[in-house]
């Protein structure tokens, strides 16, 4: 590989000696690397992108160099950060009840039931910008105030991926876009326009309202109705003392498809049974959807220029 002439090549470099990691780890690696370089640049800057880069190269690494201790490092922070391993279970009942075991599911589920809020602002946040960006661009201030908002719109934009790699494990940028040098204001504002992250990551904000209130909505439901059914042992020892208002003739009929009858024990353990199954196929949805989730987040928050 031919030594890099410029900032520019020593990236492209980088890149291509990164091709085929995790994107994320991709614009990592290139905002340090490019936040290196400039500050060395800026230091002396009569010495050329080349002279500088001959220097640098023998203390920060060639990009093959840096790209194979950025792979290293990503491994080791990788096993370090993964949960312990989960004993293999090769009974359905265990893989079933297994998933209470799981870290990644308890950071699932609250992450659904965080997303209603989370959904909200994102949604507001948007159309709000968008429709004061519109109203506000025949005017002087309209320029900074859209390049005000695209902005904030990345600072979410790695705001919500922490988020999303905190509670869900899927691995997301822990740096922002470098920002684009040497063009001027306008060029800045037109490729803001132009950048297709900049409006995935609108779309994923938009998109979060639904989702959060799907997510939201099947974490309480289905939990309120397990944990119902698990304490309907406890009810039925209580149900004639406790809020009889709630009972007609302070008794309640249950059909199981024989006949409405006055529930008795029976009735109250096969519920509790079956709260305690329907409790642990919500866990093992909210598994599941945070795993779907962080693959959507990951598909529309990071740039495609990382790919």
């Amino acid at each position: 590989m031919n030594a890099p002439r410029s900032i520019a090549e020593y990236l492209e470099q980088l890149r291509a000696a990164l091709r085929g990691a995790d994107p994320a780890l991709i614009q990592d690696a290139l905002y340090d690397a490019e936040e290196h370089l400039r500050s060395e640049l800026a230091e002396q800057p009569e010495r050329g992108e080349a002279a500088m880069l001959e220097h640098v190269v023998g203390s920060y690494g060639a990009p093959d160099e840096v790209a194979e201790i950025y792979r290293d490092q990503e491994i080791r922070i990788q096993r370090a950060l993964r949960p312990p391993p989960l004993p293999k279970r090769r009974s359905l009942a265990g893989r079933f009840f297994g998933v209470a075991a799981d870290p990644r599911t308890y950071g699932a589920l609250f992450y659904m039931l965080l997303s209603l809020a989370t959904g909200i602002f994102y949604f507001t946040w948007a159309v709000t910008g968008l429709s004061l960006s519109a109203g506000l661009s025949v005017l002087i201030i309209g320029l900074p105030f859209i390049v005000l908002f695209f902005g904030s719109v990345r600072v979410l934009s790695l705001v919500e991926g922490r988020i999303v790699e905190a509670m869900l494990g899927m691995r997301m940028p822990r740096r922002p876009v470098y920002p684009t040098q040497g063009m001027s204001l306008m060029r800045r504002i037109g490729r803001m326009f132009t950048d297709v992250h900049t409006w995935t990551t609108l779309c994923y904000m938009w998109l979060m309202l639904p989702l959060g209130i799907v997510y939201f909505t099947l974490a309480v439901t289905l939990l309120s109705v397990s944990v119902a059914f698990i304490g309907a042992p406890l009810a039925m020892m209580f149900h004639n003392d406790w809020m009889p208002g709630l009972y007609v003739n302070h008794q309640v009929l249950v059909n199981w498809g024989f006949g409405a009858h006055a529930p008795g024990w029976g009735d109250a353990i096969a519920m509790c049974v079956i709260g305690i199954v329907l409790l642990f196929a919500t866990l093992h949805l909210a598994r599941g959807l945070g795993r779907l989730h962080g693959y959507i987040a990951k598909h529309m928050l990071v740039p495609r220029t990382a790919d």
